[in-house]
């Protein structure tokens, strides 16, 4: 059944929750809240959750419609594209950059509606990467502060995951069991043994055991699309119930276009469009949390006679740094059947290269883990990275059971030419759109070609044959608004707040002054909820 994008009229659809429905309690627009939050995904939909729960009056927004998985959701790639942000951009650059399906999403949730779950910390020393490892930047907050932020994340989530891991410090075990290795995780497993190097079970947000009214994952592998049955432990299944239930208000298909702010130059509140007209919130205090490439463009869209190029951006570094991650593969025909779609597709990973710094000719680490692509998106990197087209297509999907894939996560340097600015062209509600510019440098190349050919030998040794590399896919979005612990070189401090507006925050992965070489969706909650705490603290002390 095909239902249409909708305005909930003040009240959350129908949302399967582990506690029950809550109806949604409604604010006036004309009467401040305490924070209205642009976005809903990892950062948004969090810090909302948990500042509703610490006494605050929250109503978060978000562009995207607020799906009911249940009912909405389709096992089909193409009706489930719904889900992404897919609206126009203009990508430039050396390596102008792929948008939509693999890095952002357009829906209360965010891309966690979307994500493959894949769990991971930080390595510790990343947070420190300029002084200990020699390169990037430093990140103002201690490794040990965000590790008990992990664990939190991670008991919201229920990540089912290994008794031990075996990269960095020792952590408590996971709230699930691992789940078992399907296919293509038993070939990777196998590929790393035979290189002599360690593979663990991925952490991963879908449960393994019942949870609540959530059935178990039964690996029916939709997981990029959009998870049908719930067992997809994301940001609006887990935090955004436990936000209406503590009073906050979602605003779906509000897409917020500008933020105002008075003579003293701080913000008071959002101009957004829904319902076919422009409207105005009041609030307190504004954070935005539209992740790496819209939080930018609002930025820089609400530029006044106070703030001429853009707020927060005294600096000049909102938009700069843009930061991806490398997202390349191998790939190879095995005789046994491998069905690389069933389950969650990345169920094994090894982490050795991001723990281990000998051998490389490049700064940064990188993560591989295996593959489990759904038939459209198969057949695309078919034609898109062999150029097979026709009968030729036809015939490689044929074999399509017996390919097996191996990708990288890799980390990608800030560099200030990588950034967001604003185009000429506008869209349909008489906004600017971003331009988004990209090139690799010459860090990235080696790491690629390291990587690539890495892996390609653990193919080899687990008797693939036939093997092509996929060189042109990168994923995530990081960057562009740099958290730090000096004014002239960051837009906002390790709270969060903006150093130019004191009542405007930035929530997102937009914040991270390095990525890493792991998926960032952990981390970027794990912020949010540090940045909860700090926020409550300072209402203490009265300095809000």
């Amino acid at each position: 059944m095909h239902l249409e994008p909708r305005a909930t009229g003040g009240r959350a659809p129908d949302v399967f929750t582990h506690a029950g429905w809550v109806p949604m309690r409604e604010h006036r627009e004309n009467e401040p809240v305490d924070f209205v939050i642009v976005g809903t995904g990892a950062g948004g939909g969090t810090l909302a959750c948990r500042l509703a729960e610490a006494g605050f009056s929250v109503v978060a927004m978000d562009a995207g419609a607020y799906w009911r998985p249940l009912a909405d959701f389709a096992s089909d790639e193409r009706h489930q594209s719904k889900l992404y942000w897919n609206d126009d951009r203009i990508v430039d650059g050396a390596n102008p950059l792929k948008l939509g399906a693999n890095n952002s999403g357009k829906s209360v949730g965010g891309s966690t509606v979307h994500y493959a779950m894949v769990a991971l910390r930080f390595r510790p020393e990343w947070f420190r990467s300029r002084t200990l490892l020699g390169y990037g930047a430093d990140w103002p907050i201690d490794w040990r502060e965000m590790w008990a932020y992990y664990a939190e994340v991670e008991r919201a989530l229920a990540i089912a995951g290994p008794v031990t891991y075996p990269w960095g410090p020792k952590r408590p075990r996971y709230p699930y069991r691992a789940h078992a290795l399907n296919a293509p995780a038993a070939l990777l497993a196998r590929g790393a043994e035979a290189l002599g190097i360690g593979w663990s079970e991925t952490p991963i947000a879908t449960v393994s055991a019942p949870r609540g009214k959530a059935h178990p994952c039964v690996y029916r592998g939709m997981c990029t699309i959009g998870c049908s049955t719930n067992a997809k432990q994301s940001v609006l299944n887990t935090w955004l119930p436990r936000a209406l239930a503590a009073g906050a208000e979602i605003r779906d298909l509000a897409m917020v276009g500008r933020i105002e702010t008075d003579a003293q130059g701080r913000a008071t509140g959002v101009h957004y469009h829904r319902d076919g007209a422009w409207r105005f919130q009041k609030a307190r205090n504004v954070v935005v949390a539209g992740y790496a490439v819209e939080t930018p463009r609002l930025l820089l869209n609400s530029a006044n006679d106070r703030f001429p190029d853009g707020l927060a951006n005294s600096s000049g570094l909102v938009g700069r740094n843009l930061m991806v991650q490398l997202n390349q593969a191998v790939w190879g025909q095995v005789e046994e059947e491998v069905r690389s779609y069933k389950a969650p597709p990345s169920l094994a990973l090894t982490e050795h290269w991001n723990y281990e710094d000998r051998g490389k000719d490049y700064h940064g680490g990188w993560c591989y883990m295996s593959q489990g692509p759904l038939p459209i998106g198969w057949a695309q990197t078919l034609s898109g990275g062999r150029g097979l087209w026709g009968q030729a297509l036809v015939d490689e999907m044929n074999r399509a059971n017996h390919s097996v894939g191996l990708k990288m996560v890799g980390e990608v340097l800030p560099y200030e030419h990588n950034r967001v600015t604003l185009a000429d062209e506008t869209d349909r509600y008489g906004l600017r759109i971003p331009r988004v510019t990209f090139s690799y440098g010459e860090n990235e190349q080696a790491m690629i070609r390291h990587a690539l050919g890495f892996m390609d030998q653990a193919l080899d040794a687990i008797g693939a044959r036939e093997r092509w590399w996929e060189e042109d896919d990168t994923c995530h979005l990081n960057g562009t608004a740099r958290m730090g612990d000096d004014p002239a070189t960051s837009v906002v401090d390790a709270d969060c707040r903006s150093w130019d507006v004191p009542n405007l925050w930035i929530c997102d992965g937009s914040v991270f002054p390095t990525v890493g070489g792991a998926n960032p969706s952990l981390t970027i909650q794990a912020i949010a909820c540090r940045t909860a705490d700090r926020i409550s603290s300072m209402a203490k002390r009265g300095e809000l």
